[in-house]
């Protein structure tokens, strides 16, 4: 994707995914502040810290066996916000 003066680049535009080898976590920020989706597809309020607290690590590389997927999209109605099925990235 080519970057372009027209591409939404809010908070709201993006999905994070957090794998391990056991579960998938979603997070999501909409108009109310960032959701958090468990494995269970449970669905809680969660902080901005909170979201780079499990995000961080994952990154830096010091959680093996932790992946992060970030999705984005212009239209945040276009998001797939359903609860991640199964326990972990296949």
């Amino acid at each position: 994707m080519i970057w372009s003066m027209a591409m939404n680049l809010t908070n709201e535009s993006y999905v994070i995914r957090i794998h391990t080898k056991n579960f998938t976590e979603l997070y999501y920020r909409d108009k109310g502040g960032w959701t958090k989706v468990g494995s269970q597809g449970n669905a809680f309020p969660a902080t901005a810290e909170q979201v780079l607290n499990h995000v961080l690590p994952a990154l830096a590389g010091i959680k093996p066996g932790v992946t992060i997927e970030v999705e984005h999209f212009d239209d945040p109605e276009e998001r797939d916000l359903r609860p991640p099925i199964g326990r972990g990235k296949n």
